[in-house]
């Protein structure tokens, strides 16, 4: 009898034991990644050892530990899990439903938005009024020199996801003018399919250009590709193919993107191929984006 009282008491005394492991391992805290931006520019990514109301330390990784004063800290966030890489925190694509300046199948979220500039004096803007519908427009501001006429357009999309982060679709009109003339206004109707996430995909597009009350016979195919290769940088690549029943043409895009914080720096080359064009020529192409309002992770 004393035996069986004895392994009972070890038994519980067992018990007890792997109870309070468990007890213990439900309770701790799960280590998370931050972002943090102090106000003169910096940004680390890490975890908080500890944190008071007057400093923070800090572990930035290949950094170590770190002290930052509470006054000094811009903004501090927690970070997407599926966006840290290694010691790496792969920033949002700053313009993931643009390449360089052709849409894809993904859309804008409610609230969040861009700004974007080509070659200093082409301006354009988008933003989310729903998760499914973006609007925006833009002009190239000529009336600077000399009142030339002003290039202005409005657009609209509506991108409807088929496969989360797999299949998107989308559709949309561009509609542009020139304030200064009397001409009437041209513009593009378009619809194209995205396959894969917003930060590796391709596209496949097409679109019929209209002017004043007619709408284009022959339609302009689009098809484009997206490629992220490190934390802040991508491939890119956006190319045009139209015709005119008897011949054929086209425009083809090359580059990459770089990200800057919240800003992404795009850079290529713009080449013309097909019927008509001559010795090889190429054009360059740069420009910036710049995203803006509430962005979800």
């Amino acid at each position: 009898m004393k035996t069986k009282n004895f392994d009972l008491r070890i038994f519980l005394t067992l018990a007890l034991f792997l109870m309070v492991i468990v007890g213990f391992a439900q309770n701790k805290p799960e280590t998370k990644a931050y972002l943090i931006e102090t106000k003169d520019g910096n940004s680390y990514t890490g975890q908080i050892v500890t944190s008071d109301s007057v400093k923070v330390i800090f572990n930035a990784g290949k950094l170590g530990e770190i002290t930052l004063q509470q006054s000094d800290i811009k903004k501090m966030e927690p970070l997407n899990a599926k966006q840290l890489k290694g010691n790496k925190y792969w920033f949002d694509n700053p313009q993931s439903t643009r390449y360089f300046f052709s849409p894809n199948g993904y859309g804008l979220k409610k609230g969040e938005g861009y700004y974007q500039n080509i070659w200093v004096l082409m301006n354009s803007f988008a933003v989310g009024i729903n998760d499914y519908i973006s609007v925006g427009g833009g002009l190239v501001p000529l009336f600077l020199f000399g009142g030339a006429p002003t290039p202005v357009w409005i657009t609209a999309k509506v991108s409807v996801p088929v496969t989360k982060d797999k299949f998107n679709v989308g559709a949309g009109i561009l509609a542009a003018t020139a304030l200064g003339e009397s001409s009437g206004g041209i513009g593009i109707f378009y619809g194209i399919a995205t396959l894969g996430s917003r930060d590796k995909n391709v596209s496949l597009g097409i679109g019929y250009g209209f002017s004043g009350g007619s709408v284009s016979n022959t339609p302009i195919l689009n098809l484009n590709g997206m490629l992220r290769v490190g934390a802040r940088s991508y491939l890119l690549s956006e190319n045009y193919f139209f015709t005119d029943g008897s011949s054929g043409a086209g425009i083809i895009m090359i580059g990459g993107r770089q990200i800057i914080k919240n800003a992404g720096l795009d850079y290529g080359l713009m080449m013309p191929v097909g019927t008509g064009v001559g010795s090889f020529v190429a054009a360059p192409w740069l420009g910036i984006t710049v995203a803006f309002g509430k962005r979800k992770m």
